[in-house]
């Protein structure tokens, strides 16, 4: 299990976060639009994952929709933008999802997502959510399983310009959580991934570290992704 992407929620669009992303030096692209879900994204793809920026395309169907993400999107934008919720990849998803729930989580199911790209392309992929109410409360991580091999999709990923050498010089080591209950959080985390406690309110995962940290105000949400140097 390790880090897939981290996601912000935006009412800029995919464009904009692109342009906006080449005036402060770094190579982003527009990623493409999600047609079930009426949203589409901007991407920024480094060593070890990705920022996607998620914003509504299409408001008659995001409104409609009965999907997770697409939900907590638009309960947080109501009131500005910011980070949202992280993903984690998995290698068997529908295995992982028996996992969880003999822990006693209830789940979406084993979704099958798409996006349309620019050029055409269409994506597919996996994904899972914990069952939980959209609340100003912390959502869990939610889990994605792509339909391609990972050396074939970034092997693509280079192919096409949206993975370039700079930003494979770069990686997200650190995913920053403000919550109100940092212990009950992480105990909860290390539940659901069968992961260790660390002496910090912290989890680390194979690629990254997941840290809560107190927060006297506002809902419990993702707060900062720490991006830097690859190391090794």
């Amino acid at each position: 299990m390790k880090l897939d992407h981290v996601v912000y929620f935006t009412s800029k669009s995919p464009g904009e976060i692109v342009e906006e992303q080449k005036r402060n030096g770094k190579h982003a692209v527009v990623g493409g639009r999600h047609e079930k879900w009426g949203t589409h994204n901007a991407l920024m793809y480094m060593a070890n994952a990705y920022v996607e920026w998620l914003a509504v395309e299409r408001p008659d169907v995001a409104e409609q929709v009965d999907h997770p993400l697409t939900r907590l999107l638009l309960h947080d934008i109501s009131v500005g933008d910011g980070w949202g919720t992280i993903c984690l990849s998995v290698d068997d998803i529908e295995q992982f999802n028996e996992g969880i729930i003999n822990k006693g989580f209830a789940t979406s199911g084993v979704l099958d997502a798409e996006r349309r790209t620019e050029s055409g392309v269409l994506r597919k992929w996996k994904m899972l959510f914990v069952d939980q109410p959209v609340t100003n409360e912390l959502p869990y991580p939610f889990f994605i399983e792509w339909e391609e091999p990972e050396n074939d999709r970034f092997t693509q990923l280079r192919e096409d310009g949206t993975l370039i050498e700079a930003n494979e010089k770069l990686e997200i080591q650190e995913c920053v959580f403000g919550v109100e209950d940092p212990l009950r959080d992480t105990g909860e985390w290390a539940v659901l991934l069968s992961q260790k406690v660390g002496d910090s309110n912290d989890i680390s995962l194979e690629n990254v570290r997941l840290r809560f940290i107190q927060q006297e105000a506002g809902k419990d949400r993702l707060s900062d992704v720490v991006m830097g140097e690859r190391e090794g």
